[in-house]
C-alpha cells in the first residue's frame, strides 16, 4: 500500500491567507486525478509572538499596524477573496486580535489524538466567521469538545508546560528552515511552497510530487 503524501503546513489561525490557502489546497485535493492519500500536519507560526495574553482590541491593533483606511481596504479585498473559496469572513464580528499560543497548544494535542484537522478547521471558522476569541481557554475547550478531543487531555494541554515547550520547539524548527511568513507548505520534507497558492497550482503539483514519492518507496514484498 502506498504511503500518504505528507504535507506540513506552517500557519497561524488568525492569518486569513492561511485559511484561504487551506481552502484552495482542499479544492485541489478533491479534483480528479489527485493522490488518494494526502496527510496534512499543522505546525505553529505565531504572527504576533509578543501579543499580550489577553490580546488587543482588533480595531486598535489594525490601526497601529496598517492605519484605519488601509485596514478597511485589506478587509474588503479579503471578503472578495473569501467568497471565491467559500469563506464568509465576518471581520465586523471580531472584537479582539488574540494571542494564538494557546490555540497552537490545542492543535499540538489534537495532533496527538489524530483530530488536528477537525480542530484547525474549527479554529479558522470560529475566529474568522463567528468572531470567537480563540485566545481564551474556555473558548478553546469548547472547540476541543466539538472536534471530539478527549476533554481531560485537552484541558491539560492548555495548562501543561510540556505543550508550551513542544509548540516553541516546532516553531523554532520553522524559523531554522528560514520560514518568515505563512502559509508555508513543505512537501516530502524537501519542497517548500510559500503563500496561498491557487488550486490550479496544487492540481498540477500534487500528482507530480506523489509520483516522485511513489518512485522513492522501497519495492518488493
Amino acid at each position: 500500500m502506498s504511503r500518504p503524501l505528507s504535507i506540513t503546513v506552517y500557519s497561524d489561525v488568525i492569518c486569513p491567507w492561511c485559511y484561504v490557502g487551506k481552502r484552495r489546497l482542499e479544492a485541489a485535493m478533491r479534483a480528479p486525478g489527485m493522490p488518494a492519500l494526502i496527510q496534512l500536519s499543522w505546525r505553529p507560526f505565531e504572527l504576533n509572538p509578543d501579543m499580550p495574553v489577553e490580546g488587543v482590541e482588533r480595531k486598535v491593533y489594525r490601526a497601529r499596524k496598517f492605519g484605519e483606511a488601509r485596514s478597511a481596504q485589506i478587509d474588503a479585498r479579503m471578503l472578495t477573496t473569501g467568497r471565491e473559496v467559500g469563506i464568509a469572513f465576518a471581520f465586523e464580528r471580531i472584537e479582539r486580535t488574540p494571542n494564538t499560543r494557546l490555540a497552537h497548544r490545542l492543535i499540538w494535542e489534537a495532533d496527538r489524538q489524530g483530530r488536528h484537522e477537525a480542530v484547525v478547521e474549527r479554529l479558522f471558522h470560529g475566529y474568522f466567521e463567528q468572531g470567537l476569541d480563540i485566545g481564551r481557554s474556555e473558548v478553546l475547550a469548547g472547540i476541543a469538545a466539538e472536534a471530539g478531543l478527549d476533554a481531560d487531555s485537552a484541558k491539560r494541554a492548555l495548562a501543561d508546560p510540556a505543550s508550551l515547550e513542544a509548540v516553541r520547539t516546532l516553531e523554532q524548527q520553522g524559523y531554522a528552515m528560514g520560514i518568515e511568513g505563512v502559509p508555508f507548505f513543505i512537501l516530502l520534507a524537501k519542497y517548500g511552497v510559500s503563500g496561498a497558492q491557487p488550486a490550479e497550482f496544487w492540481r498540477e503539483a500534487l500528482p507530480k510530487v506523489a509520483a516522485e514519492a511513489s518512485q522513492a518507496e522501497p519495492q518488493g514484498c
